[in-house]
């Protein structure tokens, strides 16, 4: 593996990590309320560029990274968005042990 290809993946996987923690603890909290929603919808914005232009390049750790990361930020911004109602019910789907109560509340 050249030095370019592994620079590529080794930033896919620091990207993807990046995004990971604050999706769980919105899972985790249900709490978004110190989340900036233009700041999400920018971010995802440009994930989904970079996913075409790495598209269009046929560049495949451009396209791993920014589609991995436009999920992980796209989540972030669907539960930022969504009533506390529905918000819950995805958290809920997604931690089936906080929604049993085997997990404490934050």
């Amino acid at each position: 593996m050249d030095i370019p290809v592994l620079v590529g993946w080794l930033a896919t996987l620091c990207s993807t990590v990046s995004f990971t923690p604050q999706a769980w603890k919105i899972i985790k909290t249900r709490r978004t309320e110190d989340i900036s929603v233009w700041m999400y919808i920018v971010t995802v914005s440009g994930f989904a560029l970079w996913m075409a232009y790495g598209t269009l390049l046929g560049q495949w750790p451009l396209i791993v990274t920014n589609a991995t990361c436009l999920s992980l930020s796209g989540f972030i911004l669907v539960m930022k968005i969504l009533p506390r109602r529905d918000k819950e019910k995805l958290a809920d789907a997604l931690d089936p042990d906080r929604h049993a109560g085997n997990t404490p509340a934050p």
